[in-house]
């Protein structure tokens, strides 16, 4: 796990509702005595156990209760459900509930998105002064907007790459406070609405590089001084759209006002609840499934095998 060199507290708040997909797609199919999936489950859950034998002591994980969240009321396109396999949707309960029996937060969001949690948890454990670094478990760029310095960082848990600030203005040619401006004008595919067109990520980058916000875009191209392909057409396009960018941009703003905890000691991990043996012999006990993609809903992008092995026992630890 990376360490931080200044004293005070290391705190991981992590993408739930990544890992489950993570490990869904790279594990094969296994369904405890009732018939129930829970090969995903199961390897969150070893993840998040490899997190804490190795040194972690303050964690929390957001999750999608439903994928559906108030940005579904803003724009028609934004992702939902659909398409999104049944054996799949039906762990992220148990997914909760086995965090829970482990003695690890968890933030289930129903109104909001997991990322709404994340960025909100890293807003508040930002202002502790007892918090020296924290880490936020996701690939996901939405979560580039949450990053502060070298304090507040994103770590691909799978990659084991750390991106600070200065690494989110090398990726994306703009600082953590442009991200939103900048996949308003780009779009965000995963998240299911497409930008103003022609605007491309090396023009939109150095825009904003320049001016930060879509509002401040001046609507004379030839005050622009950036070096953007077709910037009168680029301009016209983002006058005529204006308000669709700014809609954007709001699907694309993380929520900070959600109220998580009180404080990071009630991050801390404890060690397992009493209930935690009995669901770690459940998930040990979980028989393979043959693995062919039309059990899974879809044909898998697998994308490369997660550190925890595919045999990987979860075992109670001792505190």
């Amino acid at each position: 796990m990376p360490k931080s060199q200044d004293p005070g507290l290391e705190v991981y708040v992590v993408d739930g509702t990544y890992e489950l997909f993570r490990y869904y797609h790279a594990l094969p199919l296994a369904v405890d005595e009732s018939g129930q999936e829970v090969a995903a489950v199961r390897g969150v859950v070893g993840s998040i156990l490899g997190m804490l034998r190795g040194g972690a002591t303050h964690v929390g994980v957001a999750t999608d209760h439903v994928i559906e969240s108030f940005r579904n009321q803003l724009w028609r396109g934004y992702k939902t459900s659909a398409g999104v396999p049944r054996n799949l949707l039906s762990q992220f309960p148990l997914l909760e509930d086995a965090l829970r029996a482990l003695g690890v937060p968890v933030w289930p969001m129903v109104e909001f998105e997991a990322d709404d949690a994340l960025a909100a948890a890293a807003a508040a454990l930002e202002t502790d002064p007892r918090v020296a670094k924290i880490y936020i478990c996701t690939p996901d760029k939405d979560l580039a907007q949450s990053v502060r310095g070298q304090r507040v960082v994103q770590l691909n848990r799978r990659t084991r790459e750390i991106r600070d600030e200065a690494g989110v203005i090398a990726k994306f040619g703009v600082p953590p406070a442009s991200i939103p401006d900048y996949l308003a004008l780009v779009g965000d595919a995963a998240d299911g609405y497409p930008g103003l067109p022609g605007w491309g990520a090396k023009s939109a980058a150095a825009v904003l590089a320049r001016f930060g916000h879509i509002e401040a875009i001046p609507a004379d191209w030839r005050q622009w001084h950036a070096n953007a392909t077709s910037p009168a057409k680029l301009a016209a396009t983002l006058e005529e759209q204006r308000d669709r960018a700014l809609l954007f941009r709001r699907l694309a703003t993380l929520r900070t006002d959600i109220e998580l905890f009180d404080d990071a000691g009630d991050l801390r991990w404890r060690g397992p609840t009493p209930g935690f043996e009995a669901m770690a012999k459940r998930f040990d006990a979980a028989r393979a499934v043959a693995a062919v993609g039309s059990n899974k809903g879809q044909t898998p992008r697998t994308p490369r095998t997660p550190r925890t092995p595919r045999n990987h026992k979860i075992r109670p630890i001792d505190v």
